[in-house]
């Protein structure tokens, strides 16, 4: 009777430090750990985030670049960070579900190693042709490469990236047969994509939107459900007539994994509301992005389904990075 007196008494207090801990979080600024380099679109994301959690949460709001391998070098930051929750990452498509595939000796586990916040974003890709490319539509480009099995090259960031895999499933789908061709990063590949170098592309929608709108590409379709407000003339890729054809990357924040229950919770309520001010979601869509809000519990679900599906693309792609 002793003991088990010792172990209730030891169990509630417990109890007592975690809501303790729940309550008086957080105590200190928030770190958000961005794993590539200051300016890209993850950083864009969360400046836009950032000032409306600070004033949420009642602390200041910190980025810190950690860049490289793939947002590999952040992830593992956050991984050995004190899981307290004043330490967050935010991450994307390919750090949360296409690395652990991609990278064979990857140092971290998704669902292992961090504990899913929130998702705040999905962000669709266009399909985009060069202009000299006879094609006004995603059916007349479909018949132009079955044409030309092996003579039409499609261009990427890199090798295992999204705008590499989006296009590999689209070959699936179709049953085309077109050339990868990587580049180091999305800026090389358009320009070659604009001179005709390469003729086809997958790129998130304010690249690609811009480019369009200027005439310097033609974009065919968008890969998301519903078309998109930055493109609102081009269809998606399912009107087009490829049935079931939704691929759309995502942001999202992850926490080290031992974060406290409570804690995850505060954190995810927080994005939550900031994701219902006016400001940030209109500011997102002109981004290109659509809000997107999940828990943390239906994140981790989401995360759950993804992981197998783009392991899947990343197998049939035969892309491989260690």
């Amino acid at each position: 009777m002793k003991l088990l007196r010792t172990w209730i008494a030891l169990a509630a207090g417990l109890a007592l430090s975690a809501a303790v801990q729940a309550q008086a979080f957080p105590s200190k600024p928030i770190r958000v750990v961005v794993g590539f380099p200051a300016g890209g679109p993850l950083d864009q994301h969360a400046r836009l985030l950032s000032d409306k959690l600070q004033a949420v949460l009642g602390q200041p709001v910190v980025m810190d670049y950690k860049a490289g391998a793939g947002g590999t070098v952040g992830a593992q930051d956050v991984m050995k960070a004190a899981p307290d929750g004043h330490t967050i990452m935010l991450a994307n498509t390919g750090v949360m579900v296409i690395n652990p595939a991609l990278y064979s000796r990857l140092p971290y586990a998704t669902l292992r190693d961090f504990v899913p916040v929130a998702r705040t974003a999905m962000q669709p890709l266009a399909l985009l042709v060069n202009t000299s490319v006879p094609a006004k539509n995603l059916q007349e480009f479909m018949a132009y490469a079955k044409a030309r099995p092996g003579q039409v090259n499609f261009g990427s960031a890199g090798n295992g990236g999204i705008s590499h895999l989006v296009p590999e499933m689209f070959k699936t789908a179709t049953g085309l047969f077109m050339v990868h061709i990587p580049y180091r990063g999305s800026a090389p590949a358009f320009t070659d994509l604009m001179g005709g170098q390469v003729q086809f592309m997958a790129e998130s929608i304010p690249q690609a939107a811009a480019y369009h709108k200027q005439g310097k590409v033609r974009a065919l379709a968008v890969t998301s459900k519903q078309r998109n407000p930055a493109l609102p003339e081009v269809p998606t890729v399912i009107e087009s007539g490829i049935k079931g054809f939704e691929v759309v990357g995502f942001y999202g924040f992850l926490a080290p994994a031992g974060t406290p229950k409570d804690v995850v919770n505060k954190l995810s309520d927080a994005f939550g509301q900031v994701l219902q001010m006016p400001e940030v979601r209109n500011r997102m869509v002109s981004q290109g992005a659509d809000p997107a809000f999940l828990g943390a519990d239906d994140f981790a679900k989401f995360l759950a389904a993804e992981l197998p599906r783009w392991a899947d693309a990343v197998k049939k792609s035969g892309a491989k990075m260690d």
